[in-house]
């Protein structure tokens, strides 16, 4: 108990300095701005690419829904569509924001699916498929545009490789394992005492779909919020987008908040002004996190009201 404790706390930490950290950065980076620039560049984006960034984002939260319906079919229980649609909506755009995702979007899954006569084993083993999924999409797609379109990596984040290629030969190794043990491992396996059985190859092959689609739309949201004169296309924005993101999302900082802002403007201040490109980072903040939150917390309430008046009646 006292060592898992001493490891939150840790991880807690590690994640405050990160967050320190990466804020340090940013405002060293944009120390020759003022607040006005960038609030000039926010309102600067034209209402027809934020039109597109929002249907982009319900696209997306649509697409993750795929995670939940998928390991409902992992476990082989049913449940409605629409249950597990209002659930997993709600638990991702909480996780998403806040971060923490095994506190915030474990535990809505929880109370819901436990109210529809899921069991606890069950939801849990949908939680860890949900999990592991958004990672196998990571991997595919950081690992084929890594590989194919090495990206230099900033000195500044002092890592041992020179490009991101050596990176995406570990994720793509890492995805074809997974495959190959969806096919030839047909027992469970024990880890930590817990049970792991791979999924068919089909639903290995449904994972990496739903979640590629998911980082792929997700990525475009904020390059269509990015300034239309900039000379990047979409695939090298992408490989750009999956190491910052990957970076926030390691660090466990909620929503990758700094870190993942720091990556993006290392990359592309050689490009476009840094108080352009942080505005497009908060107008996508907005669009992408906070306004899926706002509906989740409303749907939220609307649910608790509605639970709590039935149960007053009865």
């Amino acid at each position: 108990m006292i060592l898992k404790k001493l490891q939150l706390n840790f991880s807690s930490l590690f994640g405050l300095l990160l967050l320190v950290l990466s804020l340090w950065a940013i405002a060293h980076e944009l120390h020759q701005y003022n607040y006005r620039d960038i609030l000039n560049s926010l309102a600067a984006i034209p209402k027809s690419r934020v039109s597109w960034a929002i249907w982009l984002t319900a696209f997306g939260y649509l697409v993750m829904i795929g995670y939940d319906i998928l390991g409902f079919n992992y476990i082989n229980r049913s449940l409605s569509w629409n249950k597990i649609a209002f659930t997993n909506f709600i638990s991702s755009a909480f996780s998403n924001t806040i971060g923490f995702a095994l506190l915030t979007g474990s535990a809505i899954r929880y109370r819901f699916y436990a109210s529809w006569g899921v069991s606890a084993v069950a939801i849990a083993q949908v939680i860890a498929f949900a999990n592991f999924t958004f990672w196998l999409g990571m991997f595919a797609v950081a690992g084929f545009l890594f590989l194919i379109n090495p990206l230099n990596i900033p000195t500044q984040l002092h890592l041992p490789f020179a490009t991101v290629r050596p990176i995406g030969i570990i994720f793509l190794l890492l995805v074809a394992a997974y495959l190959l043990g969806s096919i030839f491992i047909k027992q469970p396996l024990i880890i930590r005492g817990h049970e792991f059985r791979f999924p068919s190859f089909n639903i290995s092959l449904a994972q990496i779909a739903i979640s590629s689609f998911d980082w792929i739309l997700a990525a475009a949201v904020l390059y269509a919020l990015l300034p239309s004169n900039i000379s990047l296309s979409y695939l090298d924005f992408l490989g750009i987008y999956l190491l910052a993101m990957f970076a926030g999302v390691v660090s466990n900082v909620p929503g990758g908040l700094g870190v993942f802002e720091t990556i993006i403007l290392l990359i592309l201040s050689s490009k476009v002004s840094a108080a352009v490109v942080l505005g497009s980072m908060l107008a996508y903040r907005g669009v992408y996190y906070f306004l899926p939150l706002l509906v989740a917390a409303g749907l939220l309430g609307l649910y608790e009201i509605r639970f709590r008046t039935e149960n007053f009646r009865k």
